[in-house]
């Protein structure tokens, strides 16, 4: 296959043959990822205070 065949039919297969997302169900989904991403990023903040403070317990005991 050429590159013309091959570019002619990946246009044709992205206009009639992908179904493309809504706006709406693009913005859900954006709110979802943040979402996510938030509670994730907290759940790491959780931990590494808590590994921090173990780690300062830790080290005062030793010295």
């Amino acid at each position: 296959m050429n590159v013309k065949g091959y570019l002619k039919e990946s246009f044709t297969e992205l206009v009639h043959k992908v179904t493309w997302p809504t706006w709406s169900e693009l913005q859900n989904s954006a709110t979802l990822v943040m979402v996510a991403t938030l509670i994730i990023a907290l759940i790491v903040a959780v931990m590494d205070l808590a590994f921090s403070r173990l780690m300062t317990f830790i080290y005062s005991l030793l010295y």
